[in-house]
């Protein structure tokens, strides 16, 4: 069961590259600078290869961060879930939960794909709780440092992402499980963003056609579609419920 939702996550992180690309561009971009700055007042040849390698430590760092408060989001969003779960009649909460879970996941690819907008407002919900954290964000700004772009990346990991709150309301189970699973999702991101801040525009635009966007989102779609039946007993335990009400 982790290990499927697990790898589950990772997916939608992956085919999710779109989105965060699109919510974090700005902040990788704003990585390049020191970088780019040093290949303007260098000589040589080399220069732009040696600018280019510069990045990739700040990058790797952003991400470090990014992830750390995504697997530490997961724990906390497991181990609510968790407790309400005991809280409540077991199964009907792990069923109502299960369900919910995978229709916003149903919902991002959707919205990934061009059609939709629930999870834009999602998002514009969690903008309010953003607005206050921002300001810290941009303390370690400019990120030319690995241990800057490790904080930076820290916080801008609590983002308002739709993305992000669509995978978090899937680890209901346990802390544990949640900040695995969100960790998972963190690596699935990483490539796509990393890729973003080393040729910035260029991948940004391609990750941008529409032909990509509709591809990835129902991709992810797809994946919530098929996520009741991928959980272990969860159908099972519905024709149960059913059973027993009839």
């Amino acid at each position: 069961m982790l290990e499927t939702l697990a790898f589950s996550a990772f997916l939608v992180g992956l085919l999710g590259g779109v989105h965060c690309v699109a919510m974090c561009g700005g902040i990788v971009a704003a990585l390049n600078l020191p970088a780019r700055r040093a290949v303007l007042s260098a000589a040589g040849g080399g220069a732009i290869a040696a600018g280019a390698a510069a990045q990739v430590p700040l990058h790797v760092a952003y991400s470090t961060g990014r992830i750390a408060s995504y697997t530490a989001a997961g724990a906390i969003a497991g181990g609510v879930g968790g407790v309400a779960t005991l809280a409540g009649t077991v199964m009907p909460v792990q069923i109502a939960l299960a369900f919910l879970a995978n229709a916003l996941v149903v919902l991002l690819g959707v919205y990934l794909a061009g059609a939709g907008s629930g999870i834009a407002r999602l998002e514009a919900i969690g903008g309010a709780l953003w607005r206050h954290v921002a300001p810290i964000g941009r303390r370690f700004l400019p990120a030319d440092t690995p241990a800057r772009a490790i904080g930076a990346g820290a916080v801008w990991g609590w983002l308002a992402c739709g993305l992000v709150y669509s995978v978090l309301a899937l680890v209901s189970g346990d802390a544990a499980g949640g900040a695995t699973a969100m960790l998972a999702f963190g690596l699935g991101t990483a490539p796509n963003l990393v890729l973003a801040g080393l040729a910035l525009e260029r991948f940004r635009g391609r990750l941008a056609h529409p032909q990509v966007r509709r591809v990835a989102g129902l991709a992810v779609a797809a994946l919530g579609g098929l996520g009741p039946i991928r959980t272990p007993g969860l159908l099972e335990r519905v024709r149960e419920g059913i059973a027993c009400l009839t």
